[in-house]
């Protein structure tokens, strides 16, 4: 392949070669380009290089061209990423119908469509053209070219925005199939149970450039078959998975029949998952939706002749919330963070785990010290409980590798190891794949998995993993050829790909090579490989603990999860008028469900806890001095209310703003002890409430942020915690310019079944008279605050703000304390700077505030009831404020409560809140009508009428109610239809129309209402225009044509909730 760039529009051409060509490669090119005015968007079109016109280009790189990765958003600019270096490594499973050819990429270059500013001109062949828009760009190219020239090193003036990812992808650690026969994403099993469609199936959880190649496939899936087909063919999308792939030819002794050698290869495979990706330091433990860091699946491949094996090991960070914060060294610090939150994502892990791959027996490989049986405590608790889900299909070996080596060396890991019953027995039980090498019939399958894991997953697991790999190959040879299992060239090889396999996961992971490998390679303990061992864990503490954090960045960037990121599109308007259509008829394939959910802020200043919090967190109506705003629909709800109380909430959502004092150590180095303390407090309030019922408000955290002194924590009940997902937090510092975090605001956003939430705390600035600075703390956190994947504030269902705003009242100090005391709120709220602010849309626009009902919460004596009676004689103001937007949410009440442990009340609002459970079926059924329906249209007829005239049919509703659902049933359009003929007159004799004699030109409005003949189209709808090779074809055969299903991952599903434990059985009367 070749890649072009044309101007006018600027345009990137990647076009198959000559040399191709004669291969049998159809004669393609893929075109890209920048839609207008939307900087994330793309127009890609499909064509035949003879309709391309390739004179006034010219070709950006004199390097063949492998391949598309996708493409990339970054700032305003949209980037196409290109392998512009790979060499094959050889063919995997040379017996195979199909070569199996693996390639390892070394370089990707990044090519944008907006702008020439980053045009590699040094990469152009002197015979290229120059670039139409050269002229542009000369003099800012030459004061790049003449600034590099007189800096040391050639250090460039400009770092080209995709450097950090150029960097990772050119490491040596990526590989991609080559070819569109074989998919090197999924292990062998599940490819020959599926069939060899690589592009359409893939494992998503291995192949890194999903995120980027997302719209590609999706751009793959809307072609007909015969262009998907050549599309695949041109092998112009590139699926690349990170990790190892090694292979060595070798000869086999010669069977006695005719005394030819058997040729064999032995590959190995390595597929590390990107759902949680990252470094050593920055990345552990396991996340809400059951993703775990390092999480590797490792494929041992025999091939010869006669039969093909296949093995398959997998491992994994304890699939715990666990972190390391701070300077690590030699003696590592764990802290187990969300202890009693962490079961279902863990079950959620082991559901994805069982339902892949089968039984799973996980080796636990940690020791005994303090931070390892720390966690492996944990992790046997929580296997236990899962275990009475699962039963006997999960289970756990702890095997201590350093106190083993310690005794008896490594060789007594290999000799104890196989000596342990629950990894003996699970070996016979969980077997290995077989296929016959000639129709790739599958002889028997793996019906289970090890998970192995240590702290890092590196160095003890892979030398273990080396030892089952070994074992289970043993077994195969002893089956087949019994002779083999003496092939000193065999295990050779395979100690070596193991030993390169445990370097090249270590390099990704940790940044150097693996420990142990001296003896994985020669099978013997040397001096020389404990003096390297001795390097690379030094090596290793300083590139975790330093340079990691820009190599996470890259990262992050890459799987796109970096704020303001957005995912690149591909310009669609059919789909794009679908999607919209969707999201607004979102009740018809949803359910909802009521929740609670208390919210409250607190400005402790700086004090621990020193009162109960009862008070706060379990209000009683009327319990307050001060009056209370209260909602209800009827007076007699209220008065039930005022008789039982309120219902337990499902959720609390908690903010404090000075949890530490604002000292200048504490903005350098926050103290976390703090916030623990309170989480403690707060969790053992909820525990010990008074007349707790039998349905047990039993809560956990879900998780807590810390900016300094602002700090925000999320409890929910327990029952609750398994329809939770995509938690995160973030943090945006206003102080000192958005230097220092004395002031700013923390973030947690979540999803609650199909209903996202993003609550905020913030401490905004203070000072009386500094209005326009606390207006500009909000618009810089409303702005800047972001979640991953390019998550705002805004783009969220429901906000809910609860903080210390610092807004004050403009009167004198006497005229404040004489209306507060006589509870005239009217007047103080006519001079609140809040009011003021959202009045005149200089801050919190958009938001609303229930009625304050209550006195000024700033600033009282510590202690006691009386305001402000030092020096300083503060004004008493409502700088304690929650403020929320969100059509789901209702607010029951607003007041504060009447605890003295700081010179701030709390203050607390109860909401009722609607979230949306989505059926899956149903909102692709509705998908499916709305796409029929676009591309049924006929030329004059109003699209969004149309779409909003649309229903399911009745025999889809009572499917839906039987669980009779499927998606090929057929969707109609609501239509006024006449009555049934009956003996006495036929639907078509109307008085209007005798007989049902029509005018002609009545006739032929008829026919433009209905669908038109695929074949023959004289009218041009506005919505046929799509980036295809022939806008004709394309309207013509989405008339006649289904759907084609959008590319999924093979047999992949979203993570799945934890099975429902079984109850205990109740006690018989």
């Amino acid at each position: 392949m070749h890649l072009y760039l044309g101007e006018s529009p600027r345009t990137i051409y990647l076009v198959t070669s000559s040399q191709e060509e004669n291969t049998g490669k159809p004669s393609k090119a893929l075109v890209f380009r920048a839609a207008e005015n939307n900087p994330s968007q793309a127009v890609v079109e499909f064509l035949n290089k003879d309709d391309v016109d390739l004179t006034n280009v010219v070709r950006l790189t004199t390097r063949v061209v492998k391949g598309c990765l996708g493409l990339i958003s970054i700032g305003s600019d949209l980037f196409v990423a290109v392998v512009t270096s790979a060499t094959e490594l050889g063919n995997a499973r040379p017996s195979a119908q199909a070569p199996e050819i693996v390639a390892k990429i070394h370089e990707v270059q990044f090519f944008s469509l907006t702008s020439s500013t980053w045009d590699d001109l040094t990469s152009v062949g002197p015979d290229a053209l120059p670039s139409p828009s050269y002229a542009d760009q000369a003099d800012l190219m030459a004061m790049r070219a003449d600034y590099q020239a007189s800096q040391p090193n050639n250090a460039p003036l400009f770092e080209h925005p995709c450097a950090p990812l150029t960097k990772i992808l050119s490491s040596g650690s990526f590989y991609y199939a080559l070819g569109a026969q074989w998919d090197i994403s999924t292990r062998l099993a599940e490819r020959l149970d599926r069939g060899m469609n690589p592009t359409g199936a893939f494992d998503e959880r291995f192949v890194w450039n999903e995120y980027i190649v997302r719209s590609l496939l999706d751009f793959r899936a809307r072609l007909d078959a015969q262009e998907r087909d050549a599309l695949d063919r041109c092998h112009f999308i590139v699926l690349a998975i990170q990790g190892f792939v090694g292979m060595f030819t070798l000869a086999l002794p010669a069977p006695p029949t005719d005394g030819m050698p058997t040729v064999a290869t032995i590959c190995l495979i390595s597929r590390l998952g990107w759902k949680r990706a990252g470094t050593r330091f920055n990345t552990r433990g396991v996340d809400d939706d059951g993703h775990c860091a390092n999480f590797v699946e490792t494929e041992t491949l025999l091939s010869t002749d006669q039969h093909c094996f296949s093995y398959t090991q997998v491992r994994g960070s304890v699939p715990l919330f666990w972190e390391q914060q701070g300077i690590q060294t030699f003696s590592q610090r764990i802290q187990i963070t969300r202890p009693h939150a962490s079961q279902p994502a863990f079950e959620r892990h082991f559901a994805q785990l069982t339902d892949e791959y089968g039984a799973v027996n996980a080796i636990n490989l940690l020791g005994s010290k303090d931070h390892e049986a720390a966690l492996t405590s944990a992790y046997a608790k929580h296997i236990s409980i899962a275990r009475s889900i699962w039963g006997s299909d999960i289970g756990i070996t702890h095997f201590d590798f350093h106190h083993a080596v310690k005794l008896g060396g490594h060789d007594s890991v290999v000799r104890d190891l196989r000596r342990v019953e629950s990894v003996s027995d699970n070996v016979d039980r969980f077997g290995f794949t077989m296929c016959d090498a000639a129709t790739d019939e599958v002889i028997t399958h793996q019906k289970g998995v090890f998970r192995t894991n240590c702290l890092d997953c590196l160095d003890r697991t892979n030398f273990v993993q080396d030892i089952l790999s070994r074992t289970m190959l043993e077994q195969y040879l002893l089956l087949v050829r019994r002779e083999w299992t003496h092939s000193t060239a065999l295990w050779s090889y395979h100690r070596e790909l193991w030993a390169e396999n445990g370097d090249a996961l270590s390099r990704i992971y940790a940044g150097t090579g693996a420990l142990n490998t001296s003896f994985t390679r020669s099978g013997k303990r040397t001096l020389a490989g404990v003096l390297s061992d001795a390097t690379k864990s030094v090596s290793r503490a300083y590139i975790n603990n330093f340079q990691d954090k820009g190599k996470q960045v890259a990262i992050d960037m890459f799987l796109g999860n970096i704020s303001n990121q957005k995912q690149v599109s591909i310009f669609d308007p059919i789909h794009d008028s679908v999607r919209a259509v969707l999201e607004q008829r979102l009740p018809e394939y949803s359910s909802t469900k009521q929740c609670s959910i208390f919210v409250g802020t607190w400005n402790l200043n700086g004090r621990p806890p020193s009162e109960s919090l009862l008070p706060w967190l379990f209000p009683k109506p009327g319990q307050s001095s001060s009056h209370f705003y209260f909602i209800f629909e009827s007076s007699l709800t209220r008065q039930l209310a005022l008789l039982l109380g309120y219902p337990d909430p499902d959720m609390f959502v908690l903010g404090f703003q000075e949890i530490v004092p604002l000292t200048a150590q504490q903005i350098v180095q926050t103290d976390p002890e703090k916030k623990r303390m309170w989480e403690t407090r707060i969790l053992d309030t909820l525990d010990r409430r008074p007349n707790k019922k039998s349905s047990a408000l039993n809560c956990c955290l879900i998780h807590s942020e810390q900016l300094v002194g602002t700090a925000l924590i999320v409890v929910m009940k327990s029952e609750l915690i398994s329809v939770v997902r995509n938690v995160e937090a973030t943090a945006r510092k206003t102080g000192l310019r958005g230097m220092s975090g004395n002031k700013g605001a923390v973030g947690i956003r979540l999803d609650f079944h199909d209903t996202s939430f993003c609550f905020l705390t913030a401490h905004l600035a203070a000072g009386h008279a500094n209005v326009e600075e606390r207006n500009a703390d909000y618009r810089t956190i409303a702005s800047g605050l972001h979640f991953l994947r390019g998550k705002t504030i805004d783009s969220h269902d429901n906000v809910v703000w609860l903080a210390d705003t610092n807004y004050r009242i403009d009167l004198d100090n006497d005229m404040v304390r004489s209306l507060a005391h006589q509870n005239d709120y009217d007047g103080l709220l006519a001079a609140d700077q809040l009011k003021q602010a959202i009045d005149s849309g200089a801050a919190f626009a958009g938001y609303a505030e229930g009625p304050i009902q209550f006195r000024p919460t700033y600033r009282y004596d510590l202690g006691t009831d009386n305001y402000d009676t030092s020096e300083k004689m503060r004004i008493p103001a409502w700088t304690d404020r929650i403020l929320y937007k969100g059509h789901t949410l209702e607010l029951s009440e607003y007041s504060r409560t009447e605890l003295r442990g700081s010179d701030h009340r709390p203050v607390y609002a109860v909401f009722q809140g609607t979230v949306h459970i989505i059926d899956p079926v149903k909102r692709a059924n509705l998908s499916r009508l709305l796409l029929e329906s676009v591309t049924a249209t006929a030329p004059g007829e109003k699209l969004d009428e149309k779409l909003a005239a649309l229903t399911f049919p009745s025999e889809f509703e009572d499917s839906c109610e039987h669980g009779l659902l499927t998606l090929e049933m057929p969707l109609t359009v609501a239509r006024a239809v006449p009555p049934p003929s009956s003996e006495h007159e036929a639907w078509w004799d109307d008085p209007d129309l005798p007989r049902g004699a029509l005018a002609l030109s009545d006739l032929l409005s008829l026919a433009r209402d209905g669908p038109t003949n695929p074949f023959d189209s004289p009218y041009e709808s506005p919505l046929s225009a799509s980036p295809s090779s022939s806008d004709e074809e394309l309207f013509n055969h989405a008339l006649s044509l289904p759907t084609p299903m959008i590319p999924v991952p093979s047999t992949k599903k979203p993570p799945p909730p934890p099975p429902p434990r079984p109850k205990p059985a109740g006690n018989a009367t």
